[in-house]
This record gives structure tokens, sequence and C-alpha cells, in this order.
């Protein structure tokens, strides 16, 4: 009894409030089906390494010395050592992604690149708001809607954030259908929404589907040669699903591999949601930056596709260019869903498919820049 005594005063108002947020973050994953693969992780995470003298993390014990936690020694081998978790889960990622939208239709590729407008302009902002370069690049990394290049990019710079961009990134993914029909609709009409596009189906043959990876691999590469690690294993999960002659290992590294890394991925995070570095108004404010990202992306895709249309005798609908984030498929089934709201024979998913694919690729090269770059203004 003296033992439960003594850790209800050890708690203090940042460790209730940690468990509030891992709750919430349960919550969100079980209840409301947002992101739970990761978010039920972090949430539980949360709770594990905010309990007094927890023995999930590393902690000095008096006769006994340092004995370290299994989740700050996960994070410690798997992301501050050597980055492993996020790049293995890109193969999986890459092991899943059909291109095929995109090489039946390869201007599409444009907005991949234009709706990751989002990445820049919150690290500008951030930056005005008197973040270091490494920290204000690592929250601008949020607008990539790509939590392991988020996660990745942060813990590579050595961020002071990890835990709350982590938050941010997976949080906003999961709220992508709340936040994109929000930012789409302040800068649409209901006529550029009714704005239909002919689909014309055209069969890629094995060998450009085999191609394509290896020549992103190349021009990635050559354009920001540290992008090579994320684009590059990206790209090899798709080589592997495309050659046709690696099936098992296809559906490993797209089951197996993923759900394993997945899960790995979200409890370790939480060894940076520690309740002394988390509950801080750094948190809220990174949140509420991570959130100006997004709509940046999103209104920034748009607005390109607009401007496309005063040149264009052959419209399109601007709201592909929201698809243009990496946050696969939900952002095309948004657009999708806002065009038949518009028009009931308004059918724009594999446009925006096609978008939505490019901005994976887009959001992995973005990383690769930001790498590239911060050093260089260190």
């Amino acid at each position: 009894m003296d033992f439960l005594l003594d850790g209800i005063r050890a708690l203090g108002y940042q460790e209730i409030i940690m468990y509030i947020v891992g709750i919430v973050l349960i919550y969100l994953a079980i209840t409301k089906k947002l992101e739970p693969a990761l978010l039920l992780p972090m949430g539980f995470g949360a709770i594990l390494v905010n309990i007094p003298a927890s023995g999930a993390i590393t902690q000095t014990i008096p006769g006994f010395g340092e004995v370290t936690g299994i989740i700050d020694w996960l994070f410690e081998t798997g992301l501050e050592a050597s980055e492993a978790m996020p790049l293995l889960l890109f193969i999986g990622i890459g092991a899943m992604m059909d291109f095929g939208p995109i090489l039946a239709n390869p201007k599409l590729m444009i907005f991949g690149g234009v709706a990751q407008i989002g990445i820049f302009l919150t690290l500008l902002l951030a930056s005005l708001l008197g973040y270091n370069i490494q920290d204000a690049a690592s929250i601008g990394i949020i607008g990539a809607a790509d939590g392991p290049t988020s996660i990745l990019v942060s813990q590579v710079l050595k961020s002071n954030y990890i835990g709350p961009i982590a938050v941010a990134a997976y949080s906003y993914m999961a709220l992508v259908p709340i936040i994109q029909p929000i930012a789409i609709k302040l800068c649409t009409t209901k006529k550029e929404r009714q704005i239909r596009m002919e689909y014309n189906p055209k069969n890629i043959s094995k060998r450009t589907r085999i191609i394509f990876p290896i020549v992103v691999t190349f021009i990635a590469g050559l354009i920001a040669p540290s992008s090579i690690s994320l684009v590059g294993f990206l790209m090899f999960g798709n080589l592997i699903k495309e050659c046709g002659v690696l099936d098992n290992l296809t559906d490993t590294a797209s089951n197996i591999l993923t759900n394993l890394v997945t899960l790995l991925l979200g409890i370790t995070i939480a060894s940076t949601m520690k309740a002394d570095a988390f509950v801080q108004w750094d948190t809220l404010l990174i949140m509420g930056l991570g959130l100006v990202a997004f709509v940046f992306d999103t209104i920034g895709g748009v607005l390109f596709g607009k401007l496309i249309n005063l040149f264009s005798k052959k419209k399109i609908n601007p709201m592909i260019g929201a698809a243009g984030i990496s946050a696969f498929p939900m952002s095309c089934r948004v657009v999708q869903k806002l065009g038949l709201e518009a028009d009931p024979e308004n059918h724009l998913l594999m446009h925006a498919a096609g978008a939505n694919v490019a901005g994976q690729i887009a959001s992995v090269v973005a990383g690769g820049v930001i790498l590239t770059l911060v050093p260089m203004m260190m």
C-alpha cells in the first residue's frame, strides 16, 4: 500500500495531462478508427513512459545503477542510432503502392510537387517564430503528410520536438477527411468542383512498371542525394512488387514487415513523449503549425490547379491539386466525395489517385531536399 501511495504522490499535473493525451489517442484509434495502427501504440506508450519509476524507460535505481528501459532501448537502437524503423517501413509502403495512375497520366506528377509547398512555408513561419533551423525544418516536414518521413527527418536533424512532431503528423493524417474538405471549399466554387475530367484508362506494360522505380531513384538521387535512403527504399519496395518474381517477398513486405515496424515505431515514439519534455507550450504551437502546413498544402495544390485552368482550354478540376499530398488513399477519396457532392456523376477518383501517388513520391523527395539543404544553412 505504501508503494501505491508513493506512486500517487509522485504524480504531477504533467503526467496526468499525458495520461489524458494517451487515452484520447487510444479513443481516436479504436472508436473513430483514425490511424489505429499508429495512434493506439503511441497512446498506450504515452501512458507507459509516464508512470512514476516506469520500468519501460531508462532510470537509475539505488543499489543497481542505471537500468535500461525497453522503450528507450528501442528508440536508441531503432531511431536515434540508425533511423532503421522508418526506412524499413518505406519498403512495405512501396510494396503496396500502385504507380499506374501517374504512369497513365504523367502530368499529374506536378501536383505532387506543388502540394509540398506547405513544408517550406511552415519552415519559414517556424523560423520567424524563433525556432532554430533544425527544429523549423522538422516542424515544416509535417506538411509532407507522411508520418515516417516526418519522424526520419526530425530524428536525423536531431530536433528537440520529435514526439510532438510525430503526434502532429499522424493525427493530421488521420484527420485529412475533416481538414481537407474545409480547406478545399474555402478556395473553390461549386462550379469549379463540378468540372468533369475524362478518364481514358491505359494499359501500362510490365516493363514500364519495372523501369519506373529505377528511373525515379536515379533522378531523385541526382537532385537530392540525401533523399536516396527515403526514395530508394520506397522504390525498392515497389520494384519487389512489380518485378513479378518475388510474390512471397512482396506479401511479406506489404503485410508482415509493415505491420511489425508500424507497431514497434508507434510505441517507440513514446520515448519522446515523457511529460517533462512533452507538456510545454511548444507542443501546442507545433500542433498549430502542423495544421497550418496541411492547410497550405491543400490550398496550394488547389490554387495551382486554378492557375493551370487560366491557360488551358481543357479544364481540370482544381480539387485534384489537393490530392497531391502524401496521405494515400484518404486524400483522393476526399476529392472523389466532394466531386460527387457537387455533381453525382462527377467521378474524379482515378485522377485524384494519380496526384495522390505522386504526392507520396514528392513527400520523400522533399524530405531528402530538407536533409540536403539544412546542413548548408547551419
